[in-house]
């Protein structure tokens, strides 16, 4: 290891090895995967060091694991064993905003939120919106394919990264996509890149796609006294052709939750909450959906008076995750069924719950399909954390017996890298371990994430 550090400094490269930093950075928020030890940990401040610590680990055969702000709820940024932390947090500017051609250049350690503020002054937004928006960054966003509360209209990551710099795992530095609105020049390995979890390369630079602010946008709230007439107002408002620009649901778990996190009036007695959010033709796109939801079985429906109200909605959204903290330790699913199955998957994850009496809330971006299950287990008792498990399993086993997918969003990493065999059939996961190979011939980017060996 004194090999692997006299290396590093000779490359001008200043290890951090002290065990209590390093075990701090050893995690992401996926609670429940067990991190290994890791032998250092870097702090890049720019792509130059990035790509001189991939040298030297080619060299000597040592993982690398890319970080940002570890917000990744799969294990994606979990430390392995004897491998080099890599945080790019410190690479955190905005190189550039171009109104007119409507991009923005970035460097990965960038948070998400900093890019519409930045270019707001110029009317427009980074569309993608996930949960996390405030404290994750654009180079994790793009690492795991982040989606987002705004997905149902806007799209997800993949489709707002238009190029990237790439250190790949010898230390050459690639430049891949484009800055133009089109272009197809060769394989996209810009969309390649996008979800590869660090296991194919080290972003340090991003292109991204700008969008206009809406001029104006409103909220509603529906309220059902069942997630299944919820989840049939859904499948109805996809059916008849509307566009809302936000579409999530909320069971009565995370209700009651969010209430006891922060009291605002939530309707904690409710099976489920509908918020819906519309930004092109509002009034009209909402009277629609209002109409609706109300034909479906709500038993109410509310608009926010004002953007301060519609604000705290959508706000206490985001806290669900946090909320749901305080009953225990949360371990996060993830899955995307069919939109005309989401009844029928919320049906089934209430199942899993009595069945295993663990504790589960719901939220969902319904509109895409994708379903955030939180099951509640404790660590202290083995029990719990077997029948959380036991949960977490059945509610993947589910979506794919729906035609869906294990992860909508957060990725594979560590978590569920054993059901993508599952998913793929087995030309697919050949093929990709062959490009897994043309990347990172020795193995030592991310090893043990997304795939199996």
């Amino acid at each position: 290891m004194s090999d692997l550090f006299s290396a590093l400094a000779t490359a001008g490269v200043e290890p951090v090895v002290d065990a209590d930093v390093i075990a701090a950075h050893s995690v992401d928020q996926a609670r429940l995967v067990e991190p290994g030890r890791a032998a250092a940990l870097v702090r890049a401040a720019d792509a130059a060091t990035v790509s001189a610590v991939l040298g030297v680990a080619s060299e000597y055969g040592t993982p690398v694991v890319t970080q940002g702000a570890r917000t990744g709820l799969a294990g994606s940024a979990t430390a392995v064993d004897g491998a080099i932390l890599l945080d790019v947090s410190p690479m955190n500017q905005i190189v550039s905003i171009d109104p007119v051609n409507r991009i923005a250049v970035c460097e990965p350690g960038v948070l998400n939120a900093d890019i519409s503020r930045a270019a707001a002054e110029h009317g427009l937004r980074y569309s993608p919106d996930p949960g996390s928006w405030q404290i994750s960054t654009i180079g994790g966003n793009i690492a795991t394919a982040a989606g987002g509360m705004c997905c149902v209209k806007y799209g997800v990551t993949a489709e707002y990264v238009l190029g990237l710099e790439v250190v790949l795992a010898s230390g050459e530095v690639m430049r891949c996509g484009r800055q133009t609105a089109k272009g197809v020049a060769g394989y996209d390995l810009t969309r390649l890149m996008c979800g590869s979890e660090g296991t194919l390369g080290v972003i340090t630079e991003a292109t991204l796609k700008l969008s206009p602010i809406p001029a104006e946008r409103l909220t509603l709230a529906a309220v059902f006294d069942t997630t299944a007439a919820a989840g049939n107002a859904v499948t109805a408002i996809m059916a008849a052709g509307c566009q809302p620009s936000l579409l999530e649901l909320i069971d009565n778990v995370h209700l009651r939750a969010l209430e006891a996190l922060r009291p605002q009036g939530l309707p904690t007695d409710a099976a489920a909450l509908l918020l819906v959010c519309a930004d092109s033709n509002p009034v009209a796109e909402l009277t629609e959906i209002e109409r609706l939801c109300t034909e479906s079985g709500a038993a109410e429906v509310f608009r926010a008076t004002d953007e301060t109200e519609a604000d705290a909605l959508l706000e206490s959204r985001r806290n669900a995750y946090h909320a749901m903290e305080r009953l225990g330790t949360v371990l996060v699913d993830d899955v995307a069924v069919p939109r005309s199955r989401l009844a029928e998957a919320l049906d089934g994850v209430a199942a899993a719950a009595e069945r295993h009496g663990v504790v589960i809330g719901v939220i969902a971006h319904a509109g895409d399909g994708n379903l955030h299950p939180n099951i509640v287990v404790h660590p202290e008792d083995e029990s719990s954390v077997a029948a959380g498990r036991a949960a977490f399993d059945e509610i993947l086993e589910m979506a794919l017996a729906m035609g869906g997918t294990i992860t909508g969003e957060h990725g594979v990493g560590m978590l569920k890298r054993d059901w993508l065999a599952r998913e793929m059939d087995p030309v697919n996961l050949a093929v990709q371990r062959r490009i897994k190979h043309a990347f990172d011939p020795l193995g030592i980017l991310n090893p043990g994430k997304v795939l199996a060996v």
